[in-house]
Order: C-alpha cells, then sequence, then structure tokens
C-alpha cells in the first residue's frame, strides 16, 4: 500500500503535513529537514523544488525558491540527495513543484527518478486537470505515484466531483484563491469548509494555505484530516537559520 494511503487508513484527523523548499536554507539541508520533521511526529512531507515564478506561492516561498537557486538546487541535484532517504525515513514525502521545470527535465524521468528514491506523490499546481488525464496520468500510475490536485472556494462542485473521482490519496484544500501566506482567522472560511464535507467525497482532505498557529490549525482540523504547513515553517528557517531551532520554533508556534 502506498504510504500516502496507509497514513490516511491509520490517521484519520489531526494530520500534520510540512512543506518546505529543497535547497533553503542551505542547499545541503534537504535531508536533514525531513529527518528533523519525522523525528519530531510530522505526519507528511512536502518537497518544493525551487522555481523562479512559482505562482500559487507568496512572497515567502518566492523568496525561499530564489535563495535556493542561488545556492544550487536543481532537480538532479534534489535527486541525488534524496538517493539514499528510505534508508531511514518512514512517513510519506511529496514533491511539490511547477511544470516547467519538470518538462524540461522530462516527465516520465521526473516520476521515474521520484519512484527510485521513494516519493509517494506529487503536486503540480499549474497543471491543467484535462491534461492530466490525457497525457500524464498513466505515466505516473506506471510509477505507482499519487496525484494530489487542489481545489479552492472557486472550485465548482462538478470539477470536485471529477478530481474526487481521478484520484486516490487525498485533496489539498486551498483556504482561499490567494496565494499562500499566513492568516490569523479562517472564520469566513466556514461555509467553504462545510460545504466541501456535504459532498461526502471519497478522498479525506488536508487544508493548507495560511496556516500558521494553533488557532488555525485546530480549526482547519475540525473541518478536515488535518493541516498543510508552508510559509510558517520558512519563516521559522528564515529566522533562526537553523534546522532544529527552525522546527522547534514551528511546533511550538503551532501549540501557542
Amino acid at each position: 500500500m502506498n504510504r500516502i494511503n496507509h497514513l490516511f487508513e491509520q490517521k484519520k484527523n489531526n494530520i500534520l503535513s510540512v512543506y518546505f523548499t529543497a535547497g533553503y536554507p542551505a542547499l545541503e539541508d534537504t535531508i536533514e529537514i525531513i529527518r528533523t520533521l519525522q523525528s519530531n511526529g510530522v505526519d507528511l512531507i512536502e518537497i518544493g523544488v525551487p522555481f523562479s515564478d512559482p505562482m500559487a506561492d507568496g512572497i515567502v516561498i518566492q523568496n525561499s525558491s530564489q535563495i535556493a537557486l542561488q545556492n544550487g538546487m536543481s532537480i538532479r541535484k534534489l535527486f541525488d540527495q534524496l538517493h539514499n532517504v528510505r534508508s531511514d525515513i518512514r512517513i510519506p514525502l511529496i514533491m511539490m513543484g511547477y511544470l516547467n521545470p519538470i518538462m524540461q527535465f522530462g516527465f516520465e524521468n521526473f516520476c521515474k527518478e521520484c519512484s527510485r528514491v521513494g516519493i509517494d506523490g506529487m503536486i503540480i499546481p499549474d497543471l491543467p486537470l484535462s491534461d492530466y488525464l490525457k497525457e500524464y496520468k498513466s505515466i505516473a500510475e506506471r510509477y505507482k505515484l499519487k496525484f494530489i490536485f487542489l481545489i479552492t472556494p472557486e472550485t465548482s462542485d462538478e470539477r470536485i466531483r471529477l478530481i474526487d473521482s481521478e484520484t486516490n490519496a487525498f485533496i489539498y484544500m486551498v483556504s482561499s484563491a490567494a496565494t499562500t501566506g499566513t492568516q490569523t482567522s479562517f472564520d469566513n472560511k466556514v461555509e467553504y469548509f462545510n460545504r466541501i464535507n456535504a459532498m461526502n467525497l471519497k478522498n479525506p482532505r488536508l487544508i493548507g494555505f495560511g496556516i500558521s498557529n494553533k488557532s488555525t490549525k485546530d480549526m482547519v482540523c475540525q473541518y478536515s484530516s488535518g493541516a498543510i504547513i508552508g510559509s510558517a515553517f520558512i519563516k521559522t528557517l528564515q529566522e533562526t537559520q537553523d534546522v532544529k531551532r527552525g522546527v522547534k520554533l514551528l511546533l511550538e508556534k503551532l501549540e501557542q
């Protein structure tokens, strides 16, 4: 069984997924970040492939991508870093990247390398659903990779049901149509959260974009299987410039 499916089978709520930008704050921090997150109880990790124009991301992740690229991070370098990651990492790992650099690397080559190093799934936010179904789904399935789709408050019920029928992992619920970043409250999102829950989808959901403290984390966990943290973690790494201290600071913020 894919590790993603196993996680959601074993843990129905309060799942914590954390995103980081590979190559940030330092080029060789990738494996240490993954190990430190796992050892501190994180359930799932999104490994961000840095890109010069990350359209779905706010300024914090944009800046981390620029620094990672300046540090020398590339898809090839990232796979080299991950070659032995499954020697001690048990939790699910997801690659999150944009279509342009993945296509330059070669989509099938990317999937093949993901499979080789033990990646469980991928998120490509700018890959249209129709293109995925026509050209890429069969390749991803050949390498046993789960494809995770994003939905927003503006996504139609028809499209959500199509996404639900075409994936077998989880659905990434974007809290708003804005880019990534932190928010102080999700009170105005309750209608959206309730609408999705009322659809009785077959796939579990995780909610991301804007979660940065205990209040926002606890609230989204009431309406989904868990929370995805991105910008808040990048900020702690920016503040500390130290992986272990950054992870500790993030977890402290999520309990305050």
